[in-house]
C-alpha cells in the first residue's frame, strides 16, 4: 500500500511539472518564432502586450487595459471569461493548464482579459503578472470549503505586492445549494482588513444558463470591470 501510494504521489508531481514545462515551452516557441531567436527571453512579455494591441480594430487609437483573471485551479476562471467574452454559457471547459487571454472592445476601450492558470505548480508564477494589470479579479469556488484558507493566503499575498491595484471578488458558484454567501466569504476571506485601502467589490456569480438573467449574472462583472477602466 505504501509503495502504490509513492507512486500514484509520483505521477501526480510529474504531472504537475510537464503542465508547467509546457507552459513554458508554448511561451517560448512563440518568441522564438517571432524574434527569430530562441535566446532573447528580456521583454517577452511587453512584446505578447503589443500582439494584443496590434489585433485592435483598425481606427482611432484605443485605450488599452488588462484584467488579471486568477483563482484556484476548479474556481471557474475559464467559464467566467468564456461567458463575459460570448455571453453563453458551457456545460464544461478543461482546465487552464498555462494561460488564456481575451479582448473586448467597449467603445474606445479595448479590455484584455488574461487568465492564469491555479494549480499550485502555476501559482508562482501570478506575481509575474501584475505589474501590467489595471484590475485584479480573484474568482473563489463558494463551494469548496476545505480550501478557503489557501485562497485566503494567495489572495492577500498577490494584494501585499501590489497595495493599489483594485480587486474584484467573484464569489462563483452561486448556484449551489451549499454555497457560502457573499457575506460569509467577505469573513472567510478577510477582506475587511483591506476595506479603505483599494477600491475593492465582491459579487456573487454563476457562470450557468440558468444565471443568464438572474442577480448572479457575470454580465453584472462585465458591466463594472468597463466602469473601473474607464476611470482616468
Amino acid at each position: 500500500m505504501a509503495l502504490a501510494g509513492a507512486l500514484r504521489d509520483l505521477t501526480l508531481a510529474l504531472g504537475a511539472a510537464v503542465a508547467a514545462l509546457g507552459s513554458l515551452l508554448f511561451i517560448a516557441w512563440k518568441i522564438y518564432f517571432r524574434s527569430g531567436t530562441g535566446t532573447d527571453w528580456s521583454g517577452w512579455w511587453e512584446r505578447e502586450l503589443r500582439e494584443l494591441r496590434d489585433r485592435a480594430p483598425a481606427g482611432d487609437a484605443l485605450d488599452w487595459r488588462q484584467v488579471l483573471v486568477l483563482g484556484l485551479d476548479g474556481a471557474g476562471k475559464s467559464s467566467v471569461l468564456h461567458y463575459i467574452c460570448s455571453q453563453t454559457a458551457r456545460e464544461r471547459i478543461a482546465p487552464t493548464h498555462g494561460f488564456n487571454s481575451a479582448q473586448i472592445y467597449v467603445g474606445g476601450l479595448e479590455m484584455d482579459l488574461l487568465e492564469v492558470g491555479g494549480s499550485q505548480n502555476l501559482r508562482a508564477y501570478w506575481p509575474h503578472y501584475l505589474s501590467q494589470a489595471h484590475v485584479l479579479v480573484f474568482v473563489v469556488d463558494s463551494v469548496d470549503r476545505s480550501r478557503l484558507l489557501t485562497v485566503r493566503q494567495e489572495l492577500h499575498a498577490l494584494l501585499a505586492a501590489e497595495p493599489q491595484l483594485p480587486l474584484v471578488v467573484l464569489a462563483n458558484k452561486q448556484d449551489k445549494s451549499n454555497a457560502l454567501s457573499t457575506a460569509e466569504l467577505w469573513e472567510e476571506l478577510a477582506l475587511h482588513t483591506l476595506s479603505g485601502q483599494r477600491e475593492l467589490f465582491l459579487l456573487p456569480t454563476s457562470a450557468t444558463w440558468a444565471s443568464l438573467s438572474s442577480a448572479t449574472s457575470v454580465l453584472h462583472v462585465k458591466s463594472l470591470l468597463v466602469t473601473l477602466l474607464s476611470q482616468p
